[in-house]
């Protein structure tokens, strides 16, 4: 397997693990987490993405979540930790890079952990970006006032979904992760040359992809949408307005449920990382909200 480090990644020693980072920007600039979704390494955070937020003028953070990229990885379904280790170690990496409180921007899975890091360690969040997420994020507990997914991806969640890949085979891993961004895609065309880098990449990187699925025997943790109302950051939603899994109602809720909370349309987008054709939006809402001042 090909290992591939890029200029200016960092392994960190962080709750008895390795959590592999990269920064954008001035170091001296507000500083701004990015933290990925479940399965992601921070490859899905594209890197003009970051830049044009380090741009902004962000001092931008990606990184492996573990499990996944360069971060230190388990065997595949026996991962020996429970999801708020994830919570523990976004606020180790803070903790590393000597980060009082930083702007956080979670995706999906994120967006729960983000949700978590906002709730029980409100001095940690100096603002709250929550992208194609829920309240309690994706893995925790169902809510019936929610919309539910589409019936289209949920027949083929039935299914049992597409067979997995065999993990050591490069062009398998990325024709399986491009035929998954299809069936969470909303009116936007995939551009599949953009996935197929992303994935690409996220293989070269990763000494066992495999192991990000471990991601899916996490259960969500301790639910907090019943303190949702307790968030004093400034909070900004982004949400798809075709996204199949988590559908738009989600995002009504959260920003419905946060004080102050503001939310952005991202139209035509499903459950995936921002697209290009809706960067300007979503970078501008996201320089915005990290302007703002607390709410009291």
């Amino acid at each position: 397997m090909t290992f591939q480090q890029s200029h200016g990644e960092k392994l960190l020693e962080i709750n008895g693990v390795e959590l592999c980072a990269q920064t954008f920007g001035d170091p001296a600039a507000p500083d701004l987490l990015l933290i990925g979704g479940a399965e992601a390494s921070m490859d899905w955070w594209d890197e003009e993405f970051c830049e044009r937020l380090a741009a902004g003028g962000r001092h931008v953070i990606r990184y492996d979540t573990r499990d996944t990229g360069r971060s230190t990885t388990f065997p595949p379904g026996k991962p020996p930790y429970a999801s708020d280790a994830l919570l523990h170690d976004a606020i180790g990496l803070l903790d590393e890079f000597g980060i009082a409180a930083a702007h956080v921007v979670g995706m999906s899975m994120g967006g729960g952990i983000a949700q978590h890091l906002a709730v029980h360690h409100p001095d940690r969040v100096a603002s709250l970006t929550l992208i194609a997420t829920s309240p309690d994020g994706p893995g925790g507990p169902g809510h019936p006032d929610l919309p539910p997914m589409s019936k289209e991806l949920a027949e083929q969640f039935a299914e049992g979904g597409g067979e997995t890949p065999d993990w050591s085979d490069r062009e398998a891993v990325i024709a399986y992760y491009t035929d998954g961004e299809r069936t969470f895609a909303g009116t936007i065309p995939v551009d599949e040359e953009w996935v197929r880098r992303v994935v690409g990449r996220a293989w070269d990187r990763s000494p066992a992809l495999a192991s990000a699925q471990n991601h899916w025997q996490l259960d969500g943790g301790e639910p907090v949408r019943a303190r949702l109302g307790e968030i004093t950051a400034p909070t900004l939603v982004l949400h798809g307005t075709a996204d199949p899994l988590l559908p738009y109602g989600h995002g009504e809720a959260l920003a419905r449920e946060i004080p102050g909370a503001r939310l952005v349309p991202l139209m035509g987008m499903g459950h995936q990382m921002p697209p290009p054709e809706l960067w300007d939006t979503a970078i501008s809402a996201i320089l915005s909200v990290s302007e703002a001042r607390p709410t009291t």
